[in-house]
């Protein structure tokens, strides 16, 4: 079956894949049976490819509900989304939403459309939580910014029906638990830091550091001894390429766009890790 070239990422997310996109679908193996992605994200990957069985995760509660409403109920949150203004004032308000009392009552679809709107219409699209784990990014000023972009939705609905596609909202050792050999696994997790001021490890709450990169090459390791092939993607800090200096480290160039310092953005060192194939590719 081809693929569907109105599938893509509905949300603009930190890290999103698509530049490196060649890279990856290149060093990506070309037959499995089930596709992981514990760190699902904006979902770039996965919707470049397509895999008609796929588990995908990711920690993030507010995220997961949206892949869910967009799978389950998508012309009631198109319809829903028509509502919003590109206003700041109506910006903060939908925003403090997660500060107060009855957020968890609001109804999945409400909760999908804000997260949509939020990332729609926030500074520079940066899906950011503070420590409590509420949105922080401060509104964009976009004059026309795409809320509701009906064709992506659609079609992304499609294809998580009509695929076998399980949704979780997990810790990312959880959701491989499954996998056996024949399996593929990429991991997106969110980068070590290049200097501890560029940190955007906070869209997770509690953030992602050394303990979690260090668990996270274990798990590969155990991947590894069942015989499952894994794909890992990070920045080419001096720590990672340590952590996994015993597996396939290939260095990629990535323009980074989202920083809010202007002075960082720009192109920057990447790493492509896999436990399968040969350096030389």
């Amino acid at each position: 079956m081809g693929k569907n070239k109105l599938i893509g990422p509905f949300l603009k997310w930190v890290g999103g894949k698509r530049q490196l996109m060649p890279a990856i679908t290149k060093l990506m193996p070309t037959e499995y049976s089930t596709y992981y992605e514990p760190f699902i994200g904006g979902g770039a990957v996965l919707f470049h490819h397509q895999p008609s069985l796929a588990v995908i995760n990711d920690f993030n509660k507010e995220l997961i509900n949206v892949y869910e409403v967009i799978k389950n109920r998508p012309e009631e949150l198109i319809q829903d989304l028509k509502t919003h203004k590109n206003e700041s004032a109506y910006f903060y308000q939908l925003r403090l939403l997660d500060r107060q009392e009855g957020f968890e009552k609001m109804s999945e679809i409400k909760k999908a459309s804000r997260v949509i709107y939020l990332n729609k219409t926030c500074f520079n699209g940066l899906y950011r939580v503070n420590s409590a784990g509420e949105f922080n990014s401060p509104f964009g000023r976009y004059k026309n910014p795409n809320i509701v972009n009906e064709i992506t939705i659609r079609a992304v609905s499609k294809y998580l029906n009509d695929n076998k596609i399980s949704i979780l909202n997990k810790d990312f050792e959880e959701a491989v638990k499954g996998a056996k050999k024949g399996d593929f696994v990429y991991f997106d997790p969110p980068y070590d830091p290049v200097s501890k001021s560029s940190s955007f490890t906070g869209y997770v709450q509690g953030g992602f550091g050394d303990e979690e990169q260090i668990r996270l090459r274990d798990l590969c390791v155990s991947l590894d001894n069942k015989g499952v092939d894994f794909l890992l993607s990070n920045s080419a800090t001096p720590f990672i390429k340590d952590l996994y200096k015993d597996f396939n480290v290939k260095i990629v160039k990535a323009t980074r766009q989202i920083n809010s310092n202007a002075s960082k953005r720009g192109e920057v060192n990447e790493v492509l890790i896999r436990n399968y194939g040969s350096n030389q590719k």
